[in-house]
């Protein structure tokens, strides 16, 4: 080979080695630019605007009002007249319909139907959601220690099955809205299902239940936002950490647990 093609080769050698790294510098940086941009639409996605919070302070609004204003009280107490008329059947499906939006979730998304999270993801947001609602219903009930309806207890304001039924049908909403709005929607029926029955069996007041639907929306909105930064606190930085989450029943109670090994 003579001493131009030589030259000539080599010089093709280090274009074409030119043109690779430098088409392969473009793909890194195009695909750092749709990674940052996918992140920012997660965080934009995750943000808790004051939109989100219409609703639910609107319900929250009216419960505690009901407690103490005199036109909302009386409607609570005419409300149950109106129910105690019909002496209507006293059924527990409450119980369990609290907790069917969410149950949806899970059995759509086992045949087929995905939301927007999978299964991880959709867990540590119910999860939070749940804690988050506990963490409200429980101390609220104990410290306005109003009588139900049926004189069992002081403990009904405001209503934890409501509460836990509007987070589940919230996170229902949340995960299939983008997907299927109908579908997302319909987790409401239940909810409003379950609070209509606490009435209906002596538990709650009007405003107890309006006041929970309040607070079970909230909660699963606060869950969705808190959801990066709880993802963030397990993953970590560390490569040889680990975690697990995973449900527990004891003693009647029904919990998340978490563990993470550093």
């Amino acid at each position: 080979m003579s001493n131009y093609r030589q030259k000539t080769v080599v010089g093709l050698f280090i274009l074409i080695s030119v043109l690779g790294k430098a088409q392969n510098n473009d793909t890194i940086q195009a695909q750092e630019t749709q990674k940052d941009s996918t992140v920012t639409a997660i965080i934009e996605k995750n943000t808790l605007s004051y939109k989100k919070l219409i609703i639910p302070t609107a319900f929250i609004g009216y419960g505690v009002a009901s407690l103490s204003v005199r036109g909302l009280k009386q409607l609570n107490f005419s409300t149950r007249d109106e129910i105690n008329e019909h002496k209507p059947d006293h059924i527990r499906l409450d119980n369990y319909t609290q907790f069917a939006p969410a149950a949806l979730v899970y059995g759509l998304n086992a045949v087929g139907v995905e939301g927007k999270h999978n299964f991880r993801d959709r867990t540590i947001i119910y999860g939070t959601s749940m804690l988050i609602t506990s963490a409200i219903v429980v101390p609220l009930k104990h410290i306005v220690k109003e009588e139900r309806p049926d004189q069992s207890n002081n403990l009904s304001f405001p209503s934890g099955h409501t509460a836990i039924a509007f987070a589940s049908a919230q996170f229902m909403f949340r995960e299939y809205k983008d997907t299927n709005f109908l579908l997302g929607i319909s987790g409401y029926s239940l909810a409003i299902f379950t609070g209509i029955y606490r009435m209906l069996n002596d538990k709650h007041w009007v405003g107890d239940v309006v006041g929970g639907a309040g607070f079970g929306i909230l909660s699963t909105e606060l869950a969705y936002w808190l959801y990066p930064k709880i993802n963030n606190l397990i993953t970590g930085k560390n490569k040889n950490s680990s975690a697990m989450i995973m449900p527990y029943y004891q003693n009647k109670t029904i919990g998340i647990g978490f563990v993470k090994n550093f």
